[in-house]
């Protein structure tokens, strides 16, 4: 996420430039973004995540559909989506706030959404950026061998 505007001031508060936002911009990151890459390619694309049952998931979702991304969340209750927030001014970024929880457990626990989405699969890619949501990646591995 993306928060875009213009700096003419600094804070009376401490010494930091204040940032009139002018524009909200929504961008998915991580593997997301490395399912809407594979799609711009020409390529079918799949995603299977956790998310958390917010706004952001939802605007995830909607991302991805309409850049014919098929996806699967499992959403987890209190458990937030990860966002990252970008505060830009003058092309220049002037802060990053990262909204994440790690994962107590393996969430990943899709079995029939994980075999649907194997269907004629080619590549499998298995991204997590380090925050503990592919515990479990053998058995995701073992399922795109056994489908060729």
């Amino acid at each position: 996420r993306y928060w875009h505007g213009g700096t003419s001031r600094i804070s009376p508060e401490a010494p930091v430039p204040v940032v009139k936002v002018e524009q909200i911009e929504d961008r998915p990151g991580g593997a997301a973004n490395v399912a809407l890459n594979i799609a711009a390619l020409g390529a079918p694309a799949a995603l299977i995540g956790v998310t958390g049952q917010d706004e952001a998931a939802d605007s995830l979702a909607n991302s991805l559909q309409a850049a014919g991304v098929r996806s699967v969340f499992q959403r987890i209750a209190h458990q937030p989506t990860i966002v990252k927030l970008r505060v830009m001014s003058r092309h220049q970024q002037l802060l990053r706030i990262d909204f994440e929880e790690p994962f107590a457990t393996d969430p990943l626990s899709l079995g029939a959404e994980v075999d649907t989405l194997l269907e004629g699969v080619k590549v499998l890619v298995l991204s997590d950026y380090g925050k503990g949501a592919l515990k479990n990646h053998q058995s995701l591995i073992q399922a795109a061998r056994e489908r060729g």
